[in-house]
């Protein structure tokens, strides 16, 4: 075999990298278990805040050393394997910024009634469009003032620099649309920071873009009402003056005499029990380490020289202030907020920290800050623009403007400050600090420093959050609580172990060693993809479970194509040896199509999904490569090693189950082809007309909404619920209720104040359901994740989409089922060079889509309900990618076959070529079955509807490439033949006509 060794080499590397990241993965799953036990009380309850405090302690601490190299906790958390929300509780949220209101700051609140009434105009129209909202209203403005000029509504102090009143509607316009796409940044800037600080591990925060939206995920957060006032808080900039070290001496000196007192008292009160502690503490040193952290951290070599920590934890900084090392802050924050302590600090003096982690170290700094009871000496309404400009050093600055009041009060603040330091102040933390150099009179300043383009770009866009109100809004939530999350890990891994049982005893039974080769692959395979996913930082979500427990089934493909080629060989008596050779060889163009193919959908799912379906998407592209390099490459050492120096005999592809099946059989299928083609029709018909009277259970994500996941102490029946709460609040708007995975767990789905995304709304929809759920149960509500006693309910979980939102969804879902539809077709017109091809792929493929859809609306008319949802168009998408996976196959034989024998008997050669490929298409549609049948049962209920699809489409998928796709191609190319003959009959009389009229003219 050729490059058998680079083969083995990279399989090496490979899992030398992955075994690096899991291992990585699994030690961290240890320190969370460490800091679990540690967190838990006699009752086995788990405080929260304790269990954050043992990982605080450790985050820059060395926890493992691996040949020398020293790795902190929080380096683990960078490399471990993260898990999606569902799998780990947690809370995401998109929110928008609120274009309404920077408008309306531009137009400096202009009371112009067509100005108005053009805004209010597009507000409603948002509602249903995906048009940026600044088109929206110029369109709408366009339709109220058809004449008007929109430079006299903008044109005003703050923008003079911008615009005139001569300028035209497009160039007030593209002003607006700077603004706004600016004030986007800065409310990601903000958000940013308040996120870093929320105190979660791995904390996810990303601009979409081109939508105006951003997107946060906070794995493990508890208090989801915090995260909302904590994310739709409007920012706070305020501008400080900042204590020189000396004006405070008296009370620095203070803080270190008492906090000396202190902290003797305490180390003479812990050297008193330390044997009794020794005795009776964990040998764990993360755990010993976080109980010395309970102290103050004092160091008994300072105490004696007359320090206390407050002064012996600083560090040497890049300038001269208070620093400190990240890992320490929480010990300083300790020491201030001491009662003893505080109350040596006056009035006028606040400590506050810096917002970002000094250049090149580990450091914090500390400022001491002037205060006043009267507030900030300025704050950030007063600024009118702030730009990243280039300062007369060439060094990149911040160029600052001011409206005439911030200019007085910003002249006299520079002047008092000269040579010190103002500190500039967002949401209580310093962002910068620059030194005045001189008075400031005309309120245009100018910030230079060591800055590099991106930070001085941050910190003019900081600057300006006081200048134009941009708030946000939360548009779509989802809260998963632990609970949940535990129960879908459980799923998930009985997902896969059960499936990957049955293949592989599957694969024994029907191909003897030949299917142990292929196991040991599919091994590889799993092992791969979740090492990968750690190598990539991709988050492994229960979708991407569902993604490896389906390529548990289509990996086997690449195989059974192999070993079906191989087995086709050597019933035509030719050697084991040379068998392999020809059916690697021979299955290797039919493997390569099968897999882009499916690949295709998989970047289409992930250029265009969102949430759930994305991380489907990486997992499935991830599965497919690894599957292929496992399957083809992989194996193929194996069984070269297996065959070599004429041990043959060691290696057999078929057991006596499998002998002589599927392999002789010579059915007509095309002479059916009428009759599938009346069947489908049939079915699609019957579809239609249910979808046309009950039609499909839409979920959130396509009509908008709120849902929530009750869990009672005891089952309840939710037609009971359903009435019950139907005659409340919920009456005029509609409520459903469905069992969620347990009896006693309820999935409460509502659109009531469904165009209200306020908080307020979010409040009054919840406040409604646990009115609704006590008056009709009896129960008793308690909010949070402890166990439920008798007569309690709680909520475990929620989500919400705003109707623009919906509207989103909506059109990026079909726009994926169009551009997979496009993609195969281009991609199968490339590879078989035929249209026919290319169509007969895609009739085949729409015919499976409505299928699937009319599946879904005669079980919902049955009484069988599967939600449509975001999971549901990756589902569909996936059956587009394994039916044509399955097509792929057989028109492969089709073009073999075609080259060998030519187009004379064209029924013949496909029906033969099908005919070849049915063992490969049912063995390989049986194994996905079946894994595909373990996640319908096993899988939960948020994965029922995407399993049934798929359950459907496999079923639907392999009879369409046999009776639709193929007939189709045969239908198309017959008529083309006939065409073509008759063409030539129409030329050769022609030729003859006109032959025999020359011959009578010469006569």
């Amino acid at each position: 075999m050729k490059n058998k060794n680079t083969i083995i080499f990279l399989t090496l590397v490979v899992t030398a990298l992955c075994l690096y990241y899991l291992s990585i993965t699994f030690y961290s799953r240890g320190i969370q278990a460490d800091a679990i036990e540690y967190a838990k009380d006699e009752a086995g309850v788990i405080d929260q805040q304790k269990k954050q405090a043992y990982l605080d302690s450790i985050w820059m601490e060395p926890v493992l050393n691996i040949m020398g190299a020293e790795f902190t906790y929080k380096d683990i958390k960078e490399i471990e394997l993260n898990l999606g929300l569902d799998l780990q509780g947690g809370m995401h949220v998109t929110l928008e910024v609120s274009p309404v209101e920077i408008i309306k700051g531009l137009s400096a609140n202009s009371q112009n009634p067509e100005f108005l009434s053009a805004l209010e105009l597009a507000r409603e129209r948002q509602v249903g469009s995906q048009a940026p909202f600044t088109q929206l209203f110029q369109e709408a403005y366009n339709e109220v003032s058809p004449n008007g000029q929109l430079s006299r509504i903008f044109a005003n102090a703050a923008n003079r620099d911008r615009i005139s009143f001569e300028s035209s509607n497009a160039e007030v316009m593209e002003m607006i649309d700077g603004e706004v796409d600016q004030a986007i940044d800065r409310a990601f800037q903000i958000l940013r920071t308040r996120v870093d600080r929320f105190g979660t591990s791995q904390p996810n925060i990303q601009r979409l873009q081109g939508t105006g939206r951003i997107q946060i995920e906070l794995p493990g957060v508890d208090n989801p009402e915090r995260v909302r006032k904590l994310l739709s808080g409007v920012a706070k900039l305020e501008f400080w003056e900042v204590y020189q070290a000396n004006e405070i001496g008296g009370t620095l000196s203070a803080i270190n005499s008492e906090l000396l007192t202190i902290e003797k008292q305490e180390a003479q009160s812990l050297k008193g029990t330390q044997l009794d502690a020794s005795a009776t503490d964990s040998d764990n040193p993360l755990e010993q380490q976080l109980a010395q952290t309970d102290t103050t951290g004092a160091d008994s070599t300072a105490l004696n020289n007359g320090v206390s920590s407050f002064f012996s934890l600083q560090q040497m900084g890049p300038f001269q202030g208070f620093y400190y090392n990240l890992a320490d802050t929480a010990k300083i924050n300790r020491i201030l907020k001491n009662e003893r302590i505080a109350s040596l600090i006056p009035n006028t003096l606040s400590f506050k920290w810096d917002i970002k982690v000094a250049e090149g170290t580990e450091l914090l700094q500390l400022y001491p800050i002037k205060v006043s009871r009267s507030g900030a000496p300025l704050t950030g309404e007063v600024i009118t623009d702030a730009r990243q400009t280039i300062d007369d050093k060439a060094r990149p600055a911040v160029s600052m403007q001011m409206n005439a009041v911030g200019a007085k009060k910003w002249k006299n603040l520079t002047g008092q400050n000269i040579n010190r330091s103002i500190a500039i102040v967002l949401d209580n933390y310093v962002y910068t600090a620059p030194n005045v150099i001189g008075e400031i009179p005309n309120g245009s300043s100018s910030i230079s420093g060591n800055f590099t383009v991106e930070e001085a770009e941050d910190l003019a866009n900081i600057l300006k959050a006081g200048s134009l109100p941009a708030p946000t809004r939360i548009v779509e939530e989802a809260v998963v609580g632990p609970t949940l999350g535990k129960e879908a890990q459980r799923q998930g891994i009985t997902s896969i172990v059960a499936g990957l049982v049955i293949v592989v005893l599957f694969m024994i039974a029907y191909y003897a060693k030949g299917g142990l080769v292929a196991n040991v692959a599919l091994v590889f395979n799993i092992f791969f993809i979740l090492g990968i996913l750690a190598n990539l930082g991709a988050a492994l979500t229960l979708p991407g479970i569902a993604g490896i427990v389906l390529t548990i089934g289509m990996s086997i493909d690449a195989n059974v194509l192999i070993f079906e080629r191989i087995r086709e060989e050597m019933r035509e008596g030719i050697p084991l040896l040379q068998a392999i050779n020809s059916g690697y060889k021979k299955a290797y163009s039919s493997i390569i199509d099968a897999n882009v193919t499916t690949f295709l959908t998989g970047a289409i799912l992930y250029f265009l999904g969102q949430g759930p379906v994305k991380g489907f998407a990486v997992t499935l592209m991830i599965g497919i490569i690894c599957s292929f390099f496992s399957a083809v490459f992989i194996t193929r050492v194996i069984v070269t090693w297996m065959t070599k120096k004429g041990n043959e005999s060691k290696l057999s592809f078929e057991t006596p189950l499998a002998k002589g099946k599927l392999s002789s059989l010579n059915i007509d299928f095309l002479g059916k082809r009428r009759m599938a083609y009346m069947i489908s029709t049939v079915i699609i018909v019957a579809g239609a007309i249910a979808l046309a009277t009950s039609g499909l259970r839409l979920g959130v994500d396509f009509k908008g909404g709120r849902s929530y996941v009750v869990q009672f102490d005891e089952p309840m029946v939710a037609s009971e619920i359903k009435t019950a709460l139907s005659s409340g609040a919920f009456s005029e708007d509609g409520v459903e209720v469905k069992t969620y995975d347990a009896s006693n767990v309820l999935k409460i789905t509502t659109s009531y104040l469904v165009e209200q995304e306020s908080q307020e709304a979010d409040a009054e929809v919840r406040t409604a359901l646990v009115s609704g759920l006590t008056q009709a149960t009896g129960k008793t509500f308690i909010d949070g994740t402890v166990e439920l006693g008798e007569g309690q309910f709680t909520i475990s979980g929620s989500s919400k989409v705003g109707a623009t939102i919906a509207d989103d969804i909506k059109k990026s879902s079909f726009e994926a089922f169009g551009l997979s539809i496009l993609a195969i077709f281009l991609y199968i017109l490339i590879r078989f060079r035929r249209w026919q091809f290319s169509l007969g792929a895609i009739v085949a493929l729409v015919h499976d889509a409505f299928i699937v859809l009319s599946a879904f609306a005669i079980a919902g008319m049955l009484g069988i309900s599967f939600e449509v949802d975001q999971v549901f168009i990756a589902a569909l998408l996936t059956v587009i990618g394994y039916s044509i996976n399955d097509t792929v196959v057989v028109f492969d034989r089709i073009r073999e076959n075609l080259q060998l024998k030519g187009s004379k008997d064209l029924i013949g050669t496909f029906n033969m070529s099908i005919n070849s490929t049915i063992s490969r298409t049912l063995i390989t549609s049986m194994t996905t079955l079946i894994v595909v049948l373990i996640l319908f049962i096993f899988g939960g209920e948020v994965l029922r509807g995407f399993s049934f699809a798929l359950l459907i489409g496999i079923l639907v998928g392999t009879y369409s490439s046999i009776f639709i796709a193929t007939p189709t191609v045969v239908d198309l190319t017959k008529k083309t033949l006939s065409a073509a003959a008759d063409k030539e009959q129409a030329s050769a009389r022609a030729k003859a006509s006109a032959k025999a009229e020359a011959t009578a003219q010469q006569g």
